[in-house]
């Protein structure tokens, strides 16, 4: 093998390592906000949970509310 060819083998190999050490960091990078992306999902899903129970509890509170003006009404 000449030394261009080698020359040229190295300096392909360099510049792959480098790629594979991008590609290694992009992954890792990928990975983190992937998990941060499902806390927050999670977090938005509880949160969600949380609301629709306290509607409808406020749904209860204001059906009671009218049950109670309607028999108000009635007995009045």
């Amino acid at each position: 093998m000449s030394d261009a060819n080698a020359n040229a083998n190295a300096t392909a190999l360099r510049a792959l390592s480098l790629r594979i050490d991008e590609l290694v960091l992009l992954a890792r990078r990928l990975q983190d906000e992937n998990r941060s992306l499902r806390q927050s999902q999670e977090a938005l899903a509880s949160e969600r949970a949380n609301l629709l129970a306290k509607n409808e509890q406020a749904r209860s509170r204001v059906e009671a509310m009218i049950s109670r003006l309607r028999a108000l009404e009635q007995n009045g």
